[in-house]
């Protein structure tokens, strides 16, 4: 079976309102490119009508593919999951929403050619100057990530100030080192990631997003506190050497379903 030079993972839950653009925007993309690639959605327990978007997209292309689980574990999981079933030399994440467009991955490709094993999108200027957001964050939100991102700059990942951006590049051995080992299913998994790719020594870069508010987001109020004690838990677990470099990558998880040819 031939190993695409990018795979790009979409996680999904309940997006049956907007997935279909998403797909539309980064098949256009991809069928674009010079390179070999697939796309990967990852469905995490849906309750809605995502998977027939899917199916009914996937039908007349070629390199798409799914896996349809049944229960509901969370982003963390769901990424984790992807990760570790994805075939590419290069596996990028990015969110349903559409929130961060894949034309960033110009930007990525150049640092892995340089030997880069993560590259990020961050849109903080402090990581990146070219970072924008172009439709800001309700207040309210800016205040809870601004003070939660003090805390994890302090317990779990110093010197990247926007952790949570959902446009995360990983080359295909440290995909696997970080994943494999990773233990968080919700929406602290960034953080986590981040703090085992430098555990593990891998060369982590980052670039500027240009990115576009979701208002109808499936992230609440309380995940930002339990964001919070996530990132405590990465901390005790890095000091008490929970986490260990997998000897070899045997991802956990593949396909479950039939799959559309790729």
């Amino acid at each position: 079976m031939t190993t695409p030079y990018l795979s790009v993972i979409i996680p999904a839950y309940n997006e049956e309102q907007r997935i279909g653009k998403t797909l539309d925007a980064v098949y256009t993309y991809l069928s674009a490119q010079p390179f070999t690639w697939e796309l990967l959605i990852v469905l995490d327990g849906v309750t809605d009508n995502t998977l027939g978007v899917i199916e009914e997209f996937a039908a007349s292309k070629d390199g798409v593919r799914w896996i349809d689980r049944q229960e509901n574990m969370g982003k963390g999981y769901t990424v984790r999951q992807g990760m570790l079933a994805a075939r590419g030399q290069i596996r990028l994440f990015t969110d349903a929403d559409n929130s961060t467009d894949m034309s960033h991955f110009d930007k990525m490709k150049p640092l892995f050619d340089q030997g880069a094993d993560v590259v990020i999108a961050s849109r903080d200027h402090k990581d990146a100057p070219d970072a924008e957001q172009a439709t800001p964050q309700p207040a309210f939100k800016r205040l809870l990530g601004n003070a939660g991102n003090l805390v994890v700059q302090a317990v779990a990942v110093p010197g990247i100030w926007d952790t949570q951006c959902g446009f995360k590049a990983f080359r295909a051995l440290a995909a696997e080192g970080i994943f494999t080992v990773a233990r968080i299913n919700g929406w602290g998994f960034d953080m986590e990631a981040l703090a085992l790719a430098r555990h593990f020594g891998y060369q982590v870069e980052i670039v500027g997003a240009y990115w576009v508010d979701e208002p109808n987001t499936h992230v609440k109020t309380l995940d930002y506190f339990r964001s919070l004690a996530e990132a405590f838990k990465v901390r005790w677990n890095l000091l008490t050497r929970v986490y260990e470099r997998p000897s070899g990558a045997n991802p956990e998880t593949q396909p479950s379903e039939a799959q559309p040819k790729i």
